[in-house]
Parts: structure tokens; sequence; C-alpha cells
């Protein structure tokens, strides 16, 4: 059984001026395996960002279901953590005081909840830092922060909405070979939208391509490369490949019929 399952999904919405209601995504079906890391690309609009949002229980599908370990995802739960490119920390609170407010969920006891906290800002890099506020952070600091908030919160499942988008190339690279290393150690499952294909190739185990709006499944690619990856695995061959069927599927979707 999957960790995460959507079964023949289908979703619109209703959008300003638009006579009818916009036909976002579907119908589509796929799983997530535990402990697997799925990334999923697409044109903007494609759906990407609505397939998270359905997994995190922050809407409902038109059509179709969501399952999470076999049972029907009906609303939000600290189960399944969301990180959005935006660090969305709270600006009054301290590095410290963020990264506890996830652990509140599950009621652990102070003594807990703060040995949590030192061990996941340790993990993150923050050694040092917990007394900051976020706006004397750089911008890959405040995701790690983000980062941290939500693993405090004991997710099983990382929804990851582009958190990366808004860093410059060489943060954004540091960031990635971190998370994959985090999320590898704590066995922990992650679906990631991204319009970034080598961030795509460099992070899953699996590449799942979408079509334009309404987004579908055109090719489900199973990442051949090694489970550690360093950064110099960038340029092998194998990973130049994977880019190049990636891009190959989206540009043969966006074609014109002759």
């Amino acid at each position: 059984m999957a960790k995460l399952e959507f079964d023949n999904i289908r979703h619109s919405f209703a959008a300003a001026k638009m006579p009818s209601r916009v036909h976002a995504v579907g119908p589509i079906g796929f799983g997530v395996d535990a402990r697997e890391f799925v990334a999923v690309v697409g044109p903007s609009g494609c759906g990407k960002s609505t397939l998270l949002r359905l997994a995190a229980g922050l809407i409902e599908p038109e059509a179709g279901t969501v399952r999470f370990e076999g049972d029907r995802v009906e609303g939000p739960s600290p189960r399944r953590g969301m990180v959005f490119q935006q660090p969305a920390l709270f600006p009054w609170l301290t590095v410290r005081k963020n990264v506890s407010f996830g652990s509140r969920f599950r009621g652990l006891p102070g003594s807990d909840a703060r040995e949590l906290t030192d061990d996941l800002l340790s993990a993150v890099g923050l050694d040092g830092f917990e007394s900051f506020y976020p706006n004397a952070l750089s911008g890959g600091m405040q995701q790690r922060a983000a980062l941290a908030r939500t693993l405090a919160g004991g997710p099983e499942l990382l929804l990851l909405d582009e958190p990366f988008g808004a860093l410059d190339q060489q943060t954004r690279g540091q960031m990635q070979s971190w998370l994959a290393g985090l999320l590898a150690d704590r066995g922990i499952t992650a679906l990631l939208v991204t319009h970034d294909i080598e961030e795509a190739v460099f992070l899953a185990d699996r590449v799942l391509v979408m079509s334009g709006r309404p987004g579908r499944l055109l090719k489900d690619i199973r990442v051949r490369l090694p489970a550690a990856r360093a950064e110099r695995i960038r340029t092998a061959p194998d990973f130049v490949s994977h880019k190049a069927e990636i891009l190959g599927a989206l540009a043969d979707q966006a074609r014109p019929a002759l």
C-alpha cells in the first residue's frame, strides 16, 4: 500500500471573470511509497500546487479520493507537513520559538519539546542563531528554520511547494543537498512540486511529468542515480540524460499539432 495515493483525482476552481469553473487537474492517479521522494514538474498552471493542497487536506477534490496510509484525507493533519516557497515564519518570534511552535501540536512535555527543538536546530545548521529573529536571517536560513518548524510537528509526509524557488542558484544547490540528507536520515516521505528540472532529478527517486492544464500525468520516470548524491553528480551522463528525457516530454506535449 502506498503511503500517499491519488485515486482518479479531478479538481476545478472558480475564477474571477470566467463564466465557468476552470478545470485545473485530472483525471490523474499515482502513489508515493513510504520513504520515497517524488518530484512533480510541469507547465505553470497545470495543477501541481493543487495536488499538494489536496494531499495536505486544505481542499477536497471534486472527484476521486486522496488517501494517506489507506485512509481518506479529509482535512489537515500534523502527520502531513507542508512547506511553502516563502518561509512564512512568525516575525515576532525568535528562531527557537518558531521551531518550538511546531512541537506544541504533538503535546510533548516541556523537556522533550526543548530537546526536540535543540536537535532540529542542530540538524538544520542553526546552532547559535536560536535567539535571532527571522528578519536577521538570510533567505536560506529562514527556509531552514521553516523546515525545522514543520519537522517539529512530527510529519511522516513532507509536502514541498517550490521551497527553494526564491533563493539564488548557489544557495538553492546547497539547500537541495542539505534537504536530501536530512530526509534520508529521518526516513521521511516527500512530495515536491518544482519548476526546476535539475532540482527534481537531484532530489527525487521518481519524477512525474504533467501536461498543461488540465494537468494529467504524461510520464513517470524512475531516477537511476545513487541514493546519496553529491554535487558532482549534476554533470554525470545519467543525470544529463534524465534532464533531457523530462525536457523532451514537456516539449512534446507543448508542441502544437500540425
